[in-house]
């Protein structure tokens, strides 16, 4: 599975999900493509940065009260190990329901290649392999060497399960 940040003529950025670059190429040529807010089918991928994942490094806790200028402010919302804020119970709880809903998606779509993830994705963009939907393990260099050549990438957010531990 790979995402791409797509624009439409009006200016509207959106996120869109696609099995395969190829995939993605067709319902393009087609006009399938539809933008969510004004239905535009005229739309071209929009600039991205690349999202790597990797092991975040804990950081301090954010200090109780911040004093400025002599005035007692708020404490800061509790920030997660990536620097993002924590979310609310509530939305904590229907992210991980959306997380494992993709992750079960991806399990059921595509095919699991382990750690020959950047060797077979090569393969598949360089036609040696038939195209279809993968997903498995790469190291950060390895994710940024298939970038750099052009190969569409993207870290699967996943949901720990039971019993699972990091590897």
């Amino acid at each position: 599975m790979i995402v791409f940040d797509l624009k439409c003529t009006q200016g509207h950025v959106f996120e869109v999900w696609f099995r395969s670059s190829r995939d993605f190429e067709e319902q393009l040529d087609l006009h399938e493509i539809e933008c969510p807010l004004c239905g535009d089918t005229h739309v071209s991928k929009a600039a991205m940065a690349p999202n790597i994942g990797g092991k975040a490094k804990p950081g301090p806790n954010p200090p109780a009260v911040i004093e400025a200028d002599g005035l007692d402010r708020p404490s800061p919302p509790t920030v997660h190990s990536f620097g993002v804020p924590a979310l609310p119970d509530d939305l904590q709880t229907e992210l991980n329901r959306v997380v494992a809903k993709v992750q079960r998606h991806v399990e059921d779509t595509c095919d699991y290649v382990g750690r020959d993830f950047a060797e077979e994705a090569r393969k598949i963009h360089y036609g040696e392999a038939q195209e279809r939907g993968i997903y498995g393990e790469a190291t950060i260099e390895e994710s940024v060497e298939l970038i750099e050549e052009g190969i569409d990438v993207m870290p699967l957010p996943t949901v720990r399960r039971p019993g699972q531990t990091d590897a």
